[in-house]
């Protein structure tokens, strides 16, 4: 039954996607893709597959998008309403670094924190298997949004991030780097790249040693890490440990955060699990994230 649910809803996507010629990540008429990279010939980490392969749809359980095969990294602007610069929030969704968990972990995400006040920005970045790639994208992104600020009337001093699983660990690299993402190719990288508060959902690859807790070697905790938020479930199947870790080695290095563990809830919920303790996971996380951007 799942199966031939998602087999449906890809036809029926397809089908409305073909006729108006939209790309998979199409989001509505009115939010348009903006490039990370404003030349293809200078995008860091680029391979010659780059250039013939398609995005396509991964197969899922729940009939929700899946993208993969990225090649060119993008954002899309969700507009807080309002004349005042607003704060923003880049959306990293998970996916193993296999694919993009588009609907749960993206538009639906950016939505709930427009709504809320938030200048969003979905993040589409390469992947299957470009973790590299993938950190470039994500540090390009929050340079060009603050180079671009006051176009897009957002306080270039309230940007932060929110990442899903694999997604979660992206932020988590751009948060305490151990080394450059990538080489600057132009103006637009001399600006920082580094968020001023960070989200981690269910966070995936941050430890080397579950036992002891010990971060990889890709990670520089210190003071210049920014505030930081951690959601996840005992029962995750990528293990709690991720965030305790993380939560241990913020604390050691006196950075503020905050860490809500739930007992169950699994892996991949984004907003759409119902009826479950672990539902509400919002809550919490939109009154932290209107705490660290001084909106209170």
């Amino acid at each position: 039954m799942n199966k031939l649910f998602f087999l449906l809803s890809s036809i029926l996507f397809l089908t409305a996607a073909a006729g108006n010629d939209r790309p998979l990540s199409f989001v509505s008429e009115t939010i348009k893709p903006i490039a990370v990279w404003g030349n293809k010939q200078k995008i860091p980490l680029a391979i010659p597959e780059d250039r013939t392969r398609q995005e396509k749809l991964v197969p899922g359980w729940d009939g929700r998008r899946r993208i993969s095969n990225v090649t060119i990294p993008e954002i899309y602007h969700f507009p807080a309403a309002g004349t005042s610069p607003h704060p923003a929030v880049v959306i990293a969704p998970g996916g193993g670094y296999s694919y993009l968990s588009w609907e749960h972990e993206g538009v639906e995400i950016a939505s709930f924190l427009q709504r809320n006040g938030f200048s969003a920005f979905l993040l589409k970045y390469r992947c299957p298997g470009r973790r590299k790639a993938a950190q470039a994208d994500a540090a390009r992104a929050i340079r060009l949004i603050r180079h671009r600020a006051k176009e897009f009337n957002i306080d270039p001093r309230r940007v932060g991030v929110i990442g899903f699983s694999a997604g979660a660990h992206l932020c988590a690299v751009l948060s305490a780097p151990a080394a450059e993402p990538y080489a600057p190719v132009d103006e637009i990288d001399k600006v920082d790249y580094r968020p001023d508060f960070a989200a981690l959902i269910y966070p995936a690859f941050l430890l080397k040693d579950f036992d002891r807790l010990l971060l990889t070697d890709e990670f520089k905790i210190d003071s210049k890490t920014p505030p930081t938020l951690l959601i996840q479930t005992g029962d995750d199947p990528i293990k709690v440990e991720n965030s305790l870790g993380w939560y241990r080695a913020l604390r050691k290095a006196k950075v503020d955060c905050e860490m809500h563990i739930w007992h169950k809830g699994g892996h991949g919920y984004g907003l759409w699990l119902k009826n479950h303790p672990v539902s509400d996971w919002h809550i919490p996380a939109i009154k932290w994230f209107r705490m660290v951007a001084k909106m209170q």
